[in-house]
């Protein structure tokens, strides 16, 4: 298709509604769709579309006719240019309202599945500095704004320290203040980042594989512990140490202070050695009197607020009575297993991940939980009827799968076992409607409670509770 039929320019169209990925939809008289990144339902803009597809096209608003009275001034300085917050523009309330609509939508047009009246989206008492894990990376040439570019002067230092910009793998935004994680780590990240350039510890190049410094992760837990990894392209010992030496000495308050030495393609640490150089391995989570122990590679909520008020939304949902034997699919650290065990008779936990499973026995371990049991291995292949008869019928399924949602195999066999209730977890309405038809036969929706766990952006959690229809 010819390129002037992909950019055509589209006069003061209304924005109507949110879409997929934070986007926003406007419609034009004449019915047609244009999908948008920078607009907020209610704005009346000019568009220059980039793309055209069979039904939509996609573009951006370049001028605005009149501003949307759902809109809000962003706190952040890097907003519009950072992808993390893609709806800081947009008022709280307003989110959470598309949030649920997203999911009501979700589950009558894909599910198809008769719904009781929604309760209202619980949304975040905290809605910045809210996240306890964030990743950064190191670059040596840092992304430039257009005015930058332009610009006739020595822009001097390049170095970064941030985030990837949206589709560009080899692009960093240099990251002054993120409003994402509380205190220490706007601070422990500026501090590094300084002295780095103070003395000569190279930022790593992704196009060239060149560069000491890759990563930076820090993590936080409500009882104030800190977790700092920092990992290194190659070792380079004095260097190291000079770093680590003053990020242990210039914050005390760090718990766990890691690093990583991977000279790979990619930057994962999962098949790395993480070293402690200081403090312990880990740092602990607390959730009602229960303690978790989190390495720098253990899954966790990364809203623990929130987590707490979805595992007991959850554990609402389960209503047990003390004496059910309940199976936690996709356990993960076996969180929700440990949170819901005190008022079941058993929990059995299952998970592909073995680290994962590792840690939930250990964190079971450590709370002397004595009523679980986990299990490791591919959910299609594990959870089959030999597992069944050996480890009982369920009176009760808790599932919180990945944003693909369920396997088939996996929801055939648990239409298979026909436990009486389902409590269904999930960060994605969409494949959760999917799997909701699939049992809809055999079960009916009786409790929706959507959770947002992650405001200024367009993700929403959502727990369905399933009753046996008998």
């Amino acid at each position: 298709m010819g390129r002037r039929n992909r950019r055509q320019v589209f006069e003061k169209v209304e924005v109507i509604d949110t879409a997929v990925k934070g986007k926003t939809v406007a419609k034009t008289d004449e019915g047609v769709i244009i999908f948008l990144p920078n607009a907020v339902p209610g704005d009346v803009v000019d568009i220059q579309t980039y793309k055209k597809r069979k039904a939509y096209y996609e573009g951006k608003a370049t001028h605005f006719h009149t501003l949307s009275d759902k809109r809000v001034e962003p706190v952040c300085q890097h907003f519009g240019t950072c992808g993390g917050c893609k709806w800081q523009h947009m008022g709280y309330e307003h989110q959470l309202f598309y949030k649920q609509k997203e999911v009501f939508n979700n589950l009558t047009r894909i599910g198809k599945v008769e719904l009781p009246e929604l309760t209202p989206i619980l949304g975040s008492a905290e809605q910045y500095f809210y996240r306890n894990k964030m990743e950064f990376s190191f670059s040596d040439s840092r992304w430039l704004t257009q005015e930058e570019v332009d610009s006739e002067e020595d822009l001097g230092d390049r170095n970064a320290l941030g985030f990837h910009i949206p589709g560009m793998w080899d692009k960093i935004l240099d990251v002054k203040k993120c409003h994402l994680q509380a205190d220490p780590s706007n601070a422990i990240r500026n501090s590094i980042r300084q002295f780095a350039i103070e003395n000569d510890i190279t930022f790593f190049n992704t196009r060239h594989q060149t560069g000491l410094l890759r990563t930076l992760m820090l993590r936080t837990s409500s009882n104030g512990e800190v977790m700092v990894l920092i990992q290194f392209y190659q070792e380079d010992v004095e260097k190291r140490e000079l770093l680590l030496n003053y990020v242990k000495e210039t914050f005390p308050e760090i718990t766990s202070l890691l690093y990583v030495i991977n000279g790979k393609g990619n930057d994962t640490i999962y098949d790395q050695e993480v070293i402690c150089f200081s403090g312990r391995d880990h740092i602990f989570e607390e959730m009602e009197g229960l303690k978790f122990k989190i390495n720098a590679k253990s899954f966790y909520q990364t809203n623990s607020d929130q987590a707490y008020e979805l595992y007991k939304i959850t554990r609402d949902f389960a209503d047990l009575k003390g004496d059910e034997l309940v199976y936690d699919l996709y356990t993960g650290t076996g969180t929700i297993a440990q949170f819901v065990a005190k008022k079941a008779k058993k929990v059995v936990g299952v998970e592909s991940v073995p680290e994962a499973i590792e840690a939930a026995k250990e964190n079971a371990e450590l709370n002397n939980i004595t009523n679980t049991e986990f299990y490791v291995g591919d959910m299609k292949k594990v959870f089959n009827a030999k597992f069944i008869s050996t480890h009982g019928t369920p009176d009760i399924i808790i599932t919180d799968p990945p944003r693909d949602g369920m396997h088939g195999d996996v929801v055939q066999q648990i239409i298979n076992i026909a436990p009486k209730k389902i409590v269904y977890v999930s960060c994605n309405s969409a494949t959760q409607a999917r799997d909701l038809a699939l049992m809809d036969a055999l079960y009916k929706v009786t409790k929706v409670q959507a959770v947002d766990m992650f405001p200024q952006t367009h993700h929403v959690e959502n727990v369905v509770l399933l009753e046996r229809r008998n």
